[in-house]
């Protein structure tokens, strides 16, 4: 029997509509998930977002004002994908509503938030899911496998990537973003907390750190009207960039196993260049998500001049099976956050925990301010 969970989103921007596509397409790659999501509410500040939410995927109502989806009674389940410094607000209030979350990283703004919002979540007994999509890969599910099993031998050590333009431009505006009372971090929200998140699903706990950040645009023109995305801006005053573009991490991990973790927001020629590099003692995988579904494995007896082969993920990786009947044909971000959606539902409807949680949440978060923490003091930080 299948129940229907009425479900709400709050904020509209990009990634408000990439939940509410995710959501309507849970009936298609999962029809055997005991629950079917209904989008009752969205809400979103900016005049006549919502309504125009509302036109294009069917939402019952609208409001601007997200306390309102708090008080209502048909929301079930909440998406939380409004700015950074709001998480915390409206996480806990949610869950203290006795509503599910799946809310987007960085959760908050500091590693305190994110442990607000997942006491809040355990003291209601609700449900969570956080927004770390790209260990929804098909091909990062199977080389943790090849890890975990032994495959690759003793992991040594790793490399992790997460390279963009998409503050490259000198003329983009100054958003919230850039702020750090509404940004945070900075690239260590938006992309280190991605790699921290990859790196602890894949090598397990890191133990301690040493990090070096900075700014490369220190100054920006300040939007003069309603922003998404990453607008630009001329003409305007203009503000200090508060924030890092940029940030270089050695990571040492509770296994003995070593990494860099390096991320920046302002690289010229770079778009969503993520992946990594993870070296044992008899093998070796390495991902690039621009070639998703594609993983290159060595493995074997040969240590010396051993060969790579491309692995092409098909229906026995992963959730892969859902959404392609064979190897090699191609995914993309937002078949990942379908899979992120199906894990939060699932979660609700079986009462346990699926894919990342609000504990994976505030490990990240815990790693990011150790990282500001170690940028500041020249030092290594232990995690302990």
């Amino acid at each position: 029997m299948v129940s229907t969970l009425g479900v709400a989103v709050v904020g509209f921007g990009w990634m408000g509509r990439v939940h509410t596509q995710a959501y309507q397409r849970i009936p298609h790659h999962f029809p055997q998930l005991p629950v079917r999501p209904e989008l009752v509410a969205v809400a979103e500040e900016v005049p006549g977002r919502a309504e125009e939410a509302a036109a294009q995927f069917g939402f019952a109502s609208t409001t601007r004002d997200w306390r309102e989806v708090v008080k209502d009674p048909r929301v079930q389940a909440v998406s939380i994908t409004a700015p950074n410094f709001l998480h915390r607000e409206i996480g806990v209030a949610m869950a203290e509503a006795g509503k599910h979350i799946w809310i987007e990283k960085p959760v908050g703004l500091t590693a305190e938030d994110a442990r607000a919002v997942a006491d809040a979540v355990a003291a209601a007994g609700v449900r969570s899911t956080v927004g770390f999509n790209y260990r929804n890969a098909p091909a990062v599910a199977h080389a943790r496998e090849l890890i975990s099993s032994g495959e690759l031998g003793t992991v040594t050590h790793v490399r992790i990537r997460l390279f963009s333009d998409y503050a490259a431009h000198p003329d983009g505006a100054l958003t919230w973003r850039y702020e750090r009372a509404r940004g945070g971090g900075g690239v260590l929200g938006d992309l280190a907390s991605h790699g921290v998140d990859l790196a602890r699903f894949l090598l397990g706990d890191i133990e301690s750190l040493a990090a070096d950040t900075a700014v490369f645009i220190p100054e920006r023109a300040r939007p003069t009207g309603a922003t998404a995305g990453h607008t630009l801006a001329t003409g305007g005053e203009l503000g200090p960039v508060e924030n890092e573009d940029y940030v270089n991490c050695l990571l040492r991990f509770a296994s003995g196993a070593r990494g860099v973790l390096e991320a920046c927001r302002v690289s010229v020629g770079e778009q969503n260049n993520y992946g990594f590099e993870v070296h044992g003692t008899r093998g070796a995988v390495f991902w690039d998500y621009r070639r998703m579904g594609e993983l290159g494995v060595s493995r074997g007896t040969s240590y010396q001049d051993q060969p790579v082969s491309t692995v092409f993920v098909g229906p026995g990786h992963g959730e892969y099976g859902a959404f392609q009947p064979g190897a090699a044909n191609a995914m993309g971000y937002d078949d990942l956050k379908v899979i992120e959606a199906h894990a939060f539902l699932r979660s609700i409807a079986e009462g346990t925990a699926y894919g990342a949680t609000l504990d994976d949440a505030v490990h990240s978060a815990t790693a990011l301010d150790a990282m500001s923490r170690s940028a500041a003091q020249g030092a290594w930080v232990s995690l302990g």
